[in-house]
């Protein structure tokens, strides 16, 4: 089974990557969160396929079980809905040791780990990943936070988890829509950090499709790598972590210009991509053939490559809401080649908005 350990200065954790390791949650949750009970928020697509399996292993692991749907989508990633979940754990009495698993995709992680992170001011919190997308990426690192009206994951925290358990026989019930975005963010790690990974990526495209599961298990690992070993250089993104944000800048302000859940968030980064990795060709950081490369792999991966947008100066806007912005300047983190990225912070509008054409339909 791989394991990828994610090592902090004040935490430690493992990321557990092995099909069927959804049936042993219970026996690896008793190992780093020993407690009489736990809850469980599941994405409600998942109540018939993979949480009798998950509680299952709880049960048998000792811990009595609450559950409790999380309706899904990034219009459900809200304050509101981690009151509920506040709701839920005050009603049950859980203790400070009490663990809080997050059974499904990355909004769900997110939202549920913000509810971990504050109450009682920190309970135990366990990632199952149940998307491509979040198990290479948000379940990695501990990011956690909701949306607001004015731009996404504006509040939140870092509230790293005791462990993660990704299973990626699970993925075989996943939509083809969502498999491709988790792709995009297996892309972006790639042209960040990993030529060798990107080379790979594209000559195997057709048997991660295909949900092979030796290819999947094979990225998954390798995907993982990568994140953890941006974290533990930088866990609260005041540096090098910053360059998991290939794509983000741009995608973020296409998920807000467009609406949330109307593009995807993988399908935004992977726009997103694009745009930077044009935006590097007008400013002479990548060689301009780059956009072919980077654009051959998403369009194997099945990602758009143009969308209808809104206006310029309201994508502008919306960009400059980011949560990365840094003394009223936009941080692009843009490449130079696969496998290395830079980040620049004063950027002509005019070369901005030859990358936002480049990406409009």
């Amino acid at each position: 089974m791989p394991v990828v350990p994610v090592t902090l200065p004040q935490h430690r954790y493992d990321v557990a990557i092995e099909p069927g390791a959804l049936g042993k949650l219970g026996e690896r949750m008793r190992a780093v969160a020993p407690a009489s009970s736990a809850l469980i928020v599941f994405d409600r697509a998942l109540e018939a396929t993979h949480l009798p399996r998950a509680r299952a292993s709880l049960e048998a692991a000792g811990y009595a079980t609450v559950c409790t749907p999380f309706p899904g989508g990034e219009e459900n990633k809200t304050l509101a809905t981690v009151h509920e979940l506040y709701d839920v754990l005050l009603a049950h009495r859980f203790e400070r040791r009490s663990p809080l698993v997050a059974l499904g995709g990355g909004v769900l992680g997110d939202t549920a780990g913000f509810a971990a992170a504050t109450y009682l001011r920190g309970v135990p919190f366990v990632q199952c990943p149940t998307t491509l997308l979040a198990m290479v990426d948000s379940s990695v690192g501990g990011k956690v936070g909701v949306n607001v009206k004015q731009g996404k994951n504006l509040i939140g925290a870092f509230y790293q988890p005791v462990s993660v358990v990704a299973d990626p026989l699970v993925l075989r019930s996943l939509p083809a829509r969502e498999l491709r975005c988790g792709l995009a963010e297996c892309i972006k790690h790639a042209v960040i950090a990993d030529a060798a990974l990107f080379a790979w990526t594209r000559t195997h495209m057709h048997e991660l499709l295909a949900l092979d599961a030796d290819a999947l298990a094979q990225l998954i690992a390798r995907n993982v790598a990568i994140k953890a070993a941006v974290v533990m250089q930088d866990e609260k993104e005041n540096g090098v972590r910053a360059h998991l944000n290939l794509g983000h800048t741009f995608g973020h302000a296409i998920e807000a210009g467009v609406g949330y859940g109307r593009i995807l968030h993988g399908e935004a980064v992977g726009l997103g991509m694009l745009a930077a990795t044009t935006l590097a060709g007008e400013l002479g950081i990548a060689a301009r053939e780059l956009r072919a490369e980077v654009e051959d792999v998403v369009g194997r991966a099945g990602l758009p490559r143009r969308a209808q947008l809104p206006d310029d100066a309201r994508l502008l806007a919306a960009m400059k809401l980011d949560k990365k912005v840094a003394a009223g300047s936009i941080r692009f983190i843009l490449p130079e080649r696969i496998g290395a990225v830079v980040i620049r912070e004063t950027v002509a509008p005019e070369a901005v908005n030859a990358a936002w054409a480049s990406i409009r339909s």
